[in-house]
């Protein structure tokens, strides 16, 4: 942009913002009308005596002319823009993209905090984000309504709530409203992120943030390719949380627009259509200076807010580093589990610890991707103190494995319950078809860690996916595992989660981006997976579940070194007799190394066992044989409810297959109650491998 196009938009946006016409302009400074047009159209540069005329007639800082700076605002008329209803008569009572998801606290935590981190500004540096509630009422209620203007949007308020609407978004509005007088009191819920770019861009357009999140729908403008948003929606539920369908913002920019960075401020309201006098009303407006540019004229844009106005409106922030604040007005967690400040308070911690436990998680040599915190407020004092997320104390075991990749401590096989094992699984990446779905894809290596639960986890045996910016994208169970497998935890980083860059990162990271429906918690068929790929694409997502799946069954049914001892009571109670008592079975024959095992809640005994076998060329094929061990008599046998083949080994017939050449192997088995001669819990259990019938063992 060249220096006469940058002052004659500067020029134009001064004479626009003072109500001042060209004309006037050129009468007061003794110029023909053509040259201040000229000035204004970037053609012509006035001299250095006409600038200091033009600074002293609107009013400006000497130098201001030069330096394009914007003056001072106190000028500035601040205003409610309310949309007309649309000529053709539709009606829209409410924003669509609204519903995609439901009004909850967590969901707009998650949401809102995974935009932040796809707006990260610099990659050396964590981003920050903070959620500050803070509840209004008296005196500090009516300050804060009356620097928002709220006498020019009560009416709406009024005809919307009056209204009796059928529709859910009028019901929480009127809702919203009578709360507020009942109670006098407002519950804001700020959200505040530093280190991120910032709504940049002028007020419309095409190549603006600003206009992204403040103006349009369904645009999504991310900066990385490890974006975890791409549909446009996740900033709805900033809307949906509010019962009053309001929020204002105040951006910090990382690159200067009309040449400031700070304090600029706007508000967006959202009502159903609606009705004042006769006279119809979209639902839309924003608060804002009211633009005086041609074909825009009366609308509300954005404006440099003045210290005292930002404090009034409770949008301060905390330093000068560039990043957003949304202030959510009237916020609600609509799920009904969290009414009080306090639960809300934990419900927002959770949720961001569940969401980027391992965002927060740094390496040795590496820094978090993010910094999270709550903090509750009750008119300007605080509550509840500022809480920082803790990954570890909330995702113990996941942050374990996590960090032991980052530090490189991973091992192949684990050998101690501290240990996490490593593998890779493969995704095969179809062509696009933008490339006229020629070539044969590519393959990427996605990493795979897996873990010791933690002794009291609530939820074990679980895989964890996540891929860019390292938010939890889908928890799933794992199913079908052998009895007596030690609880686990699981964590899967696909594309840019691995850490390692390349080319079939990044198309990893798109493809699986285009798989993930608007609520980003699952990796399947979308219309942009099947629109966007060759054909095949779910195949290689289905193939990938399952690849997943399976190495976490391997890794897990690795042997491991099991801790010594265990319970008194069950010690007592299992026994290894691979031979008659008082006699040594020779080395040449399978014996039982280690049996370990339980009572279940229905009185069966679970066992898991490890067996050493010599080294044979031919398979072993032994009948396992379970007997208890009574305070009299002899030994009863008792019989399998179920047996699961493990390592080295398989099930045929009910006899074990071990394989040739295998120097261990192990097996898993239930006892049926019903073959049970005393209850399980008075007798021991014994574990013998004896030769199968019709076996050559």
């Amino acid at each position: 942009m060249g220096e006469g196009t940058a002052f004659g938009e500067w020029l134009e946006r001064q004479l626009a913002r003072r109500r001042v016409q060209q004309v006037d302009l050129a009468s007061e400074l003794k110029v023909s009308r053509a040259a201040v047009s000229a000035w204004v159209n970037g053609r012509a540069m006035p001299r250095a005596d006409k600038l200091r005329a033009i600074e002293e007639y609107l009013q400006l800082e000497l130098g201001a002319s030069t330096a394009l700076e914007e003056g001072p605002r106190d000028g500035v008329r601040l205003e409610w823009y309310h949309r007309s209803a649309h000529r053709d008569g539709g009606r829209e009572f409410g924003n669509a993209a609204a519903f995609a998801f439901d009004a909850d606290v967590a969901v707009l935590a998650r949401e809102a905090t995974q935009n932040s981190l796809d707006e990260q500004r610099d990659r050396d540096r964590p981003v920050r984000v903070r959620y500050t509630l803070h509840e209004l009422s008296g005196e500090h209620l009516r300050s804060f309504r009356s620097a928002l203007l709220w006498e020019e949007i009560e009416p709406h308020y009024e005809a919307v709530a009056s209204a009796g609407h059928k529709q859910k978004v009028g019901r929480v509005i009127a809702e919203g409203l009578r709360e507020m007088r009942d109670s006098d009191t407002l519950l804001l819920l700020r959200v505040d992120d530093y280190n991120t770019t910032g709504l940049t861009g002028p007020d419309y357009g095409d190549d603006s943030k600003f206009a992204a999140v403040l103006r349009d729908q369904l645009n999504s403008q991310k900066s990385g390719g490890g974006a975890g948003g791409s549909y446009g929606l996740g900033k709805a539920t900033l809307w949906a949380t509010s019962r009053l369908g309001l929020v204002l913002v105040n951006s910090t920019l990382s690159r200067p627009h009309e040449g400031r960075t700070e304090r600029r401020l706007f508000g967006r309201l959202e009502l159903p259509w609606h009705e004042i006098e006769g006279r119809p009303f979209a639902g839309l407006a924003g608060y804002g200076e009211l633009d005086t540019e041609r074909g825009r004229e009366g609308v509300a844009r954005s404006w440099w807010a003045d210290e005292e106005t930002t404090r009034a409106l409770h949008l301060e922030r905390e330093s000068r580093d560039s990043g957003t604040s949304f202030l959510i007005v009237g916020a609600h967690d609509a799920a009904g589990d969290a009414e009080s400040l306090q639960e809300m308070h934990e419900k927002l911690v959770k949720a961001l610890a569940d969401n980027f436990w391992a965002a927060m998680i740094s390496g040795r040599d590496s820094h978090p991707l993010l910094e999270a915190s709550v903090t509750t407020l009750r008119n300007g004092q605080v509550l509840i103190s500022e809480q920082r997320v803790d990954p570890v104390r909330h995702q113990p075991a996941r942050s374990r494995a996590l960090k032991a990749y980052l530090d490189r401590e991973t091992v192949e096989q684990r050998t101690e319950s501290s240990h996490v094992a490593v593998a890779s699984v493969p995704l095969f990446v179809p062509p696009e078809k933008g490339a006229g779905g020629r070539g044969s894809g590519v393959e990427h290596s996605a990493v795979l860690l897996v873990t010791a639960a933690d002794d009291n986890d609530p939820e074990p045996n679980r895989l964890v996916c996540m891929r860019g910016n390292r938010m939890t994208v889908m928890t799933r169970r794992v199913t079908d595992l052998p009895l007596g497998t030690d609880a686990f935890q699981a964590v899967l980083l696909a594309g840019l989660a691995t850490g390692v860059p390349g080319p079939d990162a990044e198309l990893a990271e798109r493809f699986l981006r285009t798989s993930e429906p608007p609520e980003h918690d699952d990796w399947t068929k979308t219309e942009d997976l099947v629109t966007s790929y060759a054909r095949g694409a779910r195949r290689r997502l289905d193939d990938f579940r399952r690849e997943m799946t399976a190495e976490v069954r391997r890794l897990i049914g690795r042997r491991e070194i099991k801790k010594e001892g265990g319970p008194a009571a069950l010690r007592e109670l299992l026994q290894i007799d691979a031979y008659k008592k008082g006699a040594r079975r020779p080395e040449s024959h399978p014996i039982v190394r280690h049996v370990e095992g339980s009572v279940d809640a229905r009185g069966a005994w679970t066992v898991n066992v490890e067996v050493k076998l010599p080294q044979r060329d031919d398979a072993w094929v032994l009948a396992p044989v379970a007997k208890f061990d009574v305070r009299s008599g002899g030994r009863p046998t008792v019989d399998w409810a179920e047996l699961i083949a493990g390592e080295n080994c398989q099930l045929v017939d009910g006899a074990l297959h071990f394989e040739p050449g295998a120097r261990s192997a192990s097996f898993s088995g239930v006892t049926d109650v019903a073959s049970h001669p005393v209850t399980a819990h008075l007798a021991r259990l014994i574990v013998d491998l004896q030769k199968s019938k019709g076996a050559a063992a």
